[in-house]
């Protein structure tokens, strides 16, 4: 494998989720290894991304759990909500994680470069003055968030800013439909915030199966967050209490902080792709084929920056099918069919496989059963929330190809309805599964009556 002409087998740019494990990998085979990180190891998930949001996301659940407790006896003092206590706390999770995977990495014999990597030509990076040669260079530095080009966009904060500000946010507009802008919204409202979601489109969450998202705008307008749909940001203010938002139907709302959370694109700046034969996607991603490989021969590219299913588990597939490739001798391509996902709102969704327009698309006709019912636990708290799941089912083979749920623990129970799903379980299997009683998983194996069809 060692190819002396060059000082490493493997350059990584990007010690996110994707490049750390195709570096620890790469290293495990026996492979010279160099990671080059200019921000904080582990990358979006593990600093600005999925764990500090979920942290956030069990704080803003605390509330109304302190409100469900009153009707099963409970009594207590009003509670009180301290930012600086969450923020600050996290901020010393996340340390501690940097270093988990700053000693993963040191454990695994690979190099850790600070700074940002630039690529000279194909087998070149430089780190500030210094320049390391690779027989093969992974790009993994994954994607940045977006705020489009308008009058005082610079007042806006995105979600890497969002997480540390220096005074809670009373009054917070959180601007886009998708699963960030969507967990955001739950948070700071769960925390006490007025929170204004404004969204251009008619229904958010792009994406995601019909009713679910029908669902999931029924049931956040109840927690008391203010969407706003078919509308946009004309432009931002500041003003003596704050911030003013002037929006494209002429209505105004003055808040505190405006979040951004309208996508994310490829983070290239300063790579240096210009000196390489890199090609790069209409929609500004890094072009790869099943191999990871750019139209440069010696360099290769995964995760986020590459434009696909942006998920750390998925980055993490890629990072393992690139390093045992490369450097194992073993084929091990990533099967990207019925990845599960989840969106931490409240309550959250789960989601795995085929929409309903994707599967009349792919399969013609299909079965569907469907579920709506108040969660067990708020017959007593008197919360007005309700759960919802959906099974979709090809016709021809009986097999489930779509699975969605919003209600309490929804990515937790989706998990194993994927691992069925990816089995190739039937709706007869489903059926004929025993229930855990009394739990709302249940209801997955218990839907017998088919959705009437239009």
């Amino acid at each position: 494998m060692r190819n002396h002409h060059y000082d490493h087998d493997l350059f990584v740019i990007g010690a996110g989720s994707g490049g750390v494990r195709a570096a620890r990998m790469a290293a495990g085979f026996g492979a010279r290894v160099a990671v080059a990180e200019d921000r904080f190891l582990g990358g979006t998930c593990v600093n600005v991304g999925c764990v500090p949001k979920k942290l956030y996301v069990y704080a803003a659940e605390f509330g109304k759990s302190f409100k469900d407790a009153r009707n099963f006896g409970w009594r207590s003092e009003r509670a009180a909500f301290d930012w600086a206590t969450l923020r600050d706390n996290k901020k010393a999770e996340i340390s501690r994680l940097n270093a988990v995977y700053d000693k993963l990495l040191l454990g695994a014999e690979v190099q850790v470069i600070d700074g940002r990597a630039r690529i000279v030509d194909g087998h070149t990076v430089a780190v500030g003055e210094q320049r390391h040669t690779a027989e093969k260079i992974l790009i993994a530095t994954g994607g940045w968030p977006y705020i489009p080009e308008f009058p005082g966009r610079e007042h806006a904060v995105s979600s890497n800013e969002v997480f540390d500000l220096e005074r809670f946010p009373e009054r917070l507009a959180v601007v886009g439909g998708g699963y960030i802008a969507v967990e955001f919204a739950g948070i700071f409202n769960g925390l006490g915030a007025r929170v204004s979601q404004i969204y251009r489109g008619p229904l958010f969450l792009r994406g995601f199966d019909v009713d679910i998202r029908a669902h999931a705008a029924q049931e956040i307008a109840k927690t008391g967050v203010d969407l706003r749909f078919e509308v946009n940001v004309q432009s931002i203010t500041p003003v003596p209490a704050g911030l003013r938002v002037l929006l494209t139907d002429g209505a105004v709302i003055e808040v505190d902080t405006v979040l951004y959370a309208t996508g994310r694109k490829a983070n290239l700046q300063g790579l240096g792709l210009e000196n390489v034969n890199v090609q790069i996607s209409d929609a500004g991603n890094i072009a790869v084929d099943e191999q990871y490989r750019t139209s440069e021969a010696s360099i290769f590219a995964l995760g986020d920056v590459t434009g696909g299913i942006e998920l750390t588990p998925v980055a993490l597939a890629e990072g393992m099918a690139f390093a045992r490739r490369q450097f194992g001798g073993l084929e091990n391509a990533v099967d990207y069919d019925f990845i599960p996902t989840a969106v931490f709102c409240q309550p959250n969704i789960g989601t795995v496989g085929f929409t309903e327009d994707q599967a009349r698309a792919r399969f013609g006709r299909i079965r569907l059963f469907k579920s709506t019912f108040k969660p067990m636990k708020h017959t007593i708290s008197g919360r007005d929330e309700k759960t919802f799941m959906k099974l979709i089912v090809d016709h021809a083979s009986d097999r489930v190809v779509g699975a969605h749920m919003m209600g309490p623990d929804a990515g937790e129970i989706m998990q194993g309805i994927a691992i069925a799903m990816r089995a190739g379980a039937t709706k007869a299997v489903f059926d004929t599964t025993i229930g855990i009683h009394p739990t709302a998983a249940e209801e997955f194996v218990s839907m017998r009556e088919p959705w009437p069809e239009d």
